[in-house]
């Protein structure tokens, strides 16, 4: 829905007051660039048991083209188990509140984007 430039913008302006939190847009592989930021870490988050076999095949492959770069993956808090941006696009595409899902720019940009 939104480009790549639009969502690092948001990104960027939800971030802006937390401390040590970079937005940091790249082409390419992941594990290059962590490797260019000088990382060992990927986070990766798993909402449901559907989303590990895909999770698990990118950790792989990933573990493959960098051994030397570590998957960790982080399950979310049982009240957003469920949430995914498919949801919240189609709840905001057919006029639906999504105040209790993204921040308050998020949710302008996604009524802007409807609105056109």
């Amino acid at each position: 829905l939104f480009t790549a430039e639009e969502r690092v913008a948001l990104a960027r302006e939800t971030f802006q007051r937390m401390e040590g939190v970079v937005v940091t847009p790249f082409r390419g592989l992941l594990v290059d660039f962590v490797r260019q930021q000088q990382a060992g870490v990927i986070l990766r988050g798993l909402r449901a048991v559907s989303d590990f076999e895909y999770e698990f095949q990118l950790a792989g492959m990933n573990r493959h083209l960098a051994p030397d770069v570590e998957t960790l993956f982080l399950t979310p808090a049982e009240q957003y188990g469920y949430l995914s941006s498919s949801l919240v696009r189609e709840i905001a595409s057919l006029n639906g509140s999504v105040d209790a899902f993204v921040e308050k720019n998020v949710q302008q940009a996604l009524e802007e984007k409807f609105r056109q």
